[in-house]
Parts: C-alpha cells; sequence; structure tokens
C-alpha cells in the first residue's frame, strides 16, 4: 500500500486530486458542471460517501480507512460559496477532493454544530450552563431560634409591694349561716320585698378613694400562644388540666345550633329549667375566648364566628341584647355578653366589633342603680351576685381600651361598702344581709380589679376564709368555685397552691370521659345546676381550668415571682 508524503493531503493536495479525477469535466468560467455530477459507484462495499479513493492510488492498493478530519476539509456554505468562516446566516456544508460532501461520521456531528453555530449562540450556551450551575450550589443557613418573652407592667405607686401583714386566725365555729341566702332571695318577685335602699354615705370608710387600680392592658395576653405555656407551667396547669378543656371545648362545638347559637335547655342531658340562648351564646363563647380562640384565629374559629354572628343579632341600637327568658336572667345575661364583645375586641381590635362593644358598655353604664350596682332589671336595685358580673365587663372594656366613665367605678366601690362585712373582709348579697363564702369570693374579686393592694388587711383575711372553704363534690357550687379560683390565683400565695392542688384533679376528674356529653359537667347536686344545667356547669368549669392564662395576675409581684 501507497500514501502521499503526508497524511491527510493538504488542500493543494485535494484541488490538484480533484483535476486529475477529470470525469465530471473543468468547470466553465460560470461556475456551471460542464456536464451532471456521476453517481458514486455501488460496486465497492464499505466506504460511505465522500471516502472513496482517488486516482493517485493503484487500483491495487487498499485505501486509507481513516476519515478526513473535519479540520482539514473545506466548507461550501449551502448557497454554493466556498468559505473558511463561519458564514453568516449560511449552512456550512464539508466536501470532499471533488467537490462531493464528505460523510463525517456520527462521532463528528457535535464538532461540525460547533463549528456551524454563530458566536451570539455559544456565548449564551456558555452563560446558561454557568448560571444553572450557580443555581445547584447550596448553602447552609443557620438559624437560632430563640423564644424572646417580653413583659412590661405599669407600675402605680407602691402597689407592687408585697407586704405580709399577720393574719389572726379565724375559726369556723363562729361563723354563723345565714338566712337570707341568694336563692331564697332570687324567688321574691313581689317589687314590694325588696329591700330599703342605702345610702352611699353609710359606709363611708370603705370608700373608693383610697384605691388604685392596677394596670390592666396586658391582662388578655396570657391567651396568645408563647405567654400561653408559659403561665401554664408557672402557674400550675398541668396537660390534664389542658386536656380537660379541649374536652370541653368539643363539648360545646358538637352542641352548637345551626344557626350559630347556644341553647341553655339542650339538645344535651340535663337542660336548665327555662331556655335563654343569650346567656348559653355567651357563655360558651367566653368558653373559646378564654383559650384564645377568636373568630380570626385558633382551631375553631368557624365556630365563634358562627356564634359570634347570632350574638351579635341579639343586640339592639342601644346596646342592649335582651331578648327571652326569666327576667331574673336579664341582666346576668346582659353582663354575660359584655363581656364576651369586650374581650373579643380587645383580642383582635376587629374594627367590626368596636362599636357593638362601646355600645353594650354604655348601656351597662346607664342602667347602672343610683346605689352603685345592678340586679334583675334596669336601674332596679343592687345585689351583690349581678353586680360581681357588671364589675368584670367594665374590667374587660378596659382591657380592650374602651372608654369605662370612672365614676361606674367609684359607685361599684360605694355599694361594695354597703354590702361588707368585718369592714369589708366578707360581703353579702345584698347590703346589711349576712355575709357566706360565695358571695366574698365575688366582692373580693370586685376589690382587686378596682385596685386594693395585695397586701391589704381585709383582702387578705377574706382570702383566709375563702381558703377554708375548698372545692368539694360533696357540696357541689361551681358558681362560688369559680369566683374563689380567680381571686387566690390573683394572690398566688400558699393558698393558691393549696387550691390549685385540688381544683386541677378534681374538676378533670368529674369531667365526663365518654358518651354523647364527653367533655361536659353534670349539674346534678350542684346548688345552682338545676336552673343553670349543663351548659351553665360546664361553661363555670372550663374558666376555672382555663385561669392559669385567661387573665394575666392582677399584682406585678406576683407575675415577676414566676
Amino acid at each position: 500500500m501507497s500514501f502521499p508524503d503526508s497524511f491527510p493531503p493538504d488542500r493543494s493536495e485535494l484541488s490538484a486530486a480533484s483535476v486529475d479525477c477529470g470525469a465530471a469535466g473543468e468547470p466553465p468560467a460560470d461556475g456551471n458542471p460542464s456536464s451532471p455530477p456521476q453517481p458514486v459507484p455501488t460496486d465497492q462495499p464499505g466506504y460511505p460517501v465522500g471516502t472513496m479513493p482517488d486516482s493517485r492510488f493503484s487500483s491495487g492498493s487498499d485505501p486509507p480507512s481513516e476519515r478526513y478530519p473535519v479540520e482539514n476539509l473545506e466548507f461550501v456554505s449551502d448557497r454554493g460559496n466556498s468559505v473558511t468562516g463561519s458564514g453568516a446566516g449560511s449552512l456550512l456544508l464539508p466536501v470532499g477532493s471533488g467537490g462531493e460532501e464528505v460523510d463525517l461520521g456520527p462521532e463528528s456531528v457535535p464538532l461540525l454544530a460547533l463549528n456551524n453555530a454563530p458566536p451570539w449562540l455559544c456565548s449564551m450556551v456558555l452563560h446558561m450552563l454557568l448560571v444553572i450551575g450557580a443555581g445547584l450550589l447550596v448553602f447552609p443557613v443557620i438559624v437560632e431560634r430563640q423564644l424572646v418573652l417580653d413583659i412590661t407592667y405599669e407600675e402605680k405607686g407602691d402597689q407592687l409591694e408585697e407586704i405580709f401583714d399577720e393574719v389572726a386566725p379565724i375559726t369556723i365555729e363562729d361563723f354563723v349561716k345565714p338566712t337570707n341566702t341568694p336563692q331564697n332571695l332570687e324567688l321574691v318577685t313581689e317589687p314590694l320585698a325588696s329591700p330599703q335602699e342605702v345610702e352611699l354615705h353609710q359606709q363611708a370608710n370603705l370608700s373608693a378613694a383610697e384605691t388604685s387600680m392596677p394596670a390592666v392592658g396586658l391582662a388578655l395576653k396570657g391567651r396568645e400562644e408563647g405567654m400561653k405555656k408559659a403561665l401554664l407551667t408557672a402557674y400550675g396547669g398541668t396537660p390534664g388540666t389542658e386536656a380537660a378543656v379541649s374536652r370541653a371545648l368539643e363539648w360545646f362545638k358538637r352542641n352548637q345550633r345551626p344557626d350559630g347559637s347556644w341553647s341553655l335547655v339542650g339538645p344535651y342531658q340535663n337542660g336548665g329549667i327555662s331556655e335563654n340562648r343569650l346567656a348559653a351564646t355567651a357563655m360558651a363563647l367566653l368558653a373559646f375566648q378564654g383559650a384564645g380562640h377568636t373568630h380570626l384565629q385558633g382551631n375553631y374559629s368557624n365556630v365563634v364566628r358562627k356564634g359570634w354572628y347570632a350574638l351579635l343579632g341579639f343586640q339592639k341600637e342601644d346596646g342592649d341584647f335582651w331578648q327571652e327568658g326569666s327576667g331574673h336572667h336579664r341582666l346576668y345575661s346582659q353582663a354575660q355578653a359584655t363581656i364576651a364583645i369586650c374581650e373579643l375586641y380587645g383580642m383582635t381590635h376587629d374594627q367590626q366589633y368596636r362599636d357593638p362593644a362601646q355600645r353594650a358598655i354604655n348601656y351597662a353604664i346607664e342602667i347602672q342603680d343610683r346605689a352603685g350596682g345592678w340586679r334583675y332589671r334596669p336601674r332596679g336595685g343592687s345585689d351583690t351576685s349581678v353586680t360581681g358580673w357588671f364589675v368584670m365587663a367594665l374590667q374587660s372594656a378596659r382591657m380592650a381600651d374602651l372608654e369605662v366613665d370612672p365614676k361606674a367605678l367609684e359607685k361599684v366601690s360605694l355599694y361594695l361598702d354597703s354590702a361588707a362585712n368585718l369592714r369589708g373582709a366578707r360581703y353579702g348579697y345584698l347590703p346589711e344581709a349576712a355575709s357566706d363564702e360565695v358571695m366574698t369570693a365575688e366582692g373580693l374579686l370586685c376589690r382587686q380589679y378596682l385596685g386594693w393592694r395585695r397586701d391589704d388587711r381585709r383582702l387578705k383575711s377574706g382570702v383566709e376564709y375563702l381558703s377554708v372553704h375548698p372545692i368539694d363534690f360533696q357540696n357541689r357550687n361551681v358558681y362560688y368555685w369559680y369566683y374563689a379560683t380567680q381571686v387566690l390565683h390573683h394572690m398566688d400565695d400558699e393558698h393558691w397552691d393549696r387550691w390549685n392542688d385540688r381544683m386541677r384533679v378534681e374538676l378533670p376528674r368529674h369531667q365526663e370521659q365518654g358518651g354523647r356529653e364527653k367533655g361536659s359537667w353534670s349539674p346534678v347536686g350542684d346548688r345552682w345546676g338545676a336552673q343553670g344545667g349543663r351548659l351553665y356547669t360546664t361553661a363555670l368549669s372550663t374558666y376555672m381550668l382555663e385561669v392559669y392564662y385567661r387573665h394575666l395576675p392582677i399584682y406585678a409581684g406576683a407575675f415577676d415571682s414566676s
């Protein structure tokens, strides 16, 4: 086999070889061949188009097996012009020594494509590869999670001081059970049988002038998720108490009516003796809101939203909610609805609830009795039981930054003076009536919210009295337990510890654990259970188990000590 001096041959040799072939003739000056192109022989297998040996090789020699490298071929554009560059706008095709197209094989296709590509396309592909490569790089980000609990509390004077004076022990034997109890007095329907009005100056020594009101702006913040967990731990809540609250809320959810309201008489077992959808709906909503659920947040937002759609349907233009039920229930229900609407606005600051809340507060002040409290009818007398609910309504309005006339609170203090015994350590249902633990708990809670200091001798003496009447399911009275729980929680001392040790065990233990009433508390055997029914006892029991975070403690010293 013979080869030329250099392989592959250079372009001059290829040109000479093409002349020697002569089969196609010499192309004329105009560039058109004198004869048509000759077909490629097909009788020599194994040689693709463009690799046939030229005339320089002898007939007895084997042609070289190598294909011409693409870089040594001449390229002709698809427009018929011979070019050596990229030939902008043209497709470059390789040609062999005779001018025929050359098959470079599949391995040379990428190089051929690259040779034909315009520079801008190559640049774009290169930059795209760089961008994609950069996007695949992963940079780890280290984030440190920290829980910062920033709490401020407004100080007024020296009310944050904790001065513990010795309190004389109280002997239970000296206590005389009153003959005029709340249940007996509530059955009186004759207007002429109501007690004589008490002049406001009779007990001026207990006047509200000596009190100051603690800051309340943060009072509802404990229901927020992060604060809720912290307070639950700080004040003695347990997974068991929270599980009981969750079961109770599920019971309320199951018993919500299609229109969003709740009923005081059913469809559950042991309903109340008379219907009062206003009170039932307000008490149910207070249970949800006490655990931090509103129409905007929480697992029960839809339930709360439907409930408020129903409750606002009760309210009249002047702020009055009353629609139906026993006359004795009227202002109890009004106060409960007012507490609920003020809490909701205070928790969410949703402006659509501000006007209804302010109208409810304005109505409460408008119907306040001249003796300083509230009873069954607007401006129709004062008793400690109804007054306590309205004090909480006014307090909830202050928590929500609504407008509250200070004179209304001063009048409440004057009424409490008239209903006090032992210079304010105990309270009766009516002025000049004997005191008991139920009204004492409610009266003391009012005093705490109206500004009595934690070290007040009267308050401490009253707390001692409550501590000897602990939770006892053999003598059920959730109304008393509800108020005493709040008073002792605000004190946050050894009396609270003992009370809570019993409450956090006994209340979950006596909750219904199965069946259709799972999550509720039976009213059977409760002092007021027959009147209020199962929803009433379930609502107050739920409030007690939410006490750890429902309201922040009144006294800053108690809060700081946690």
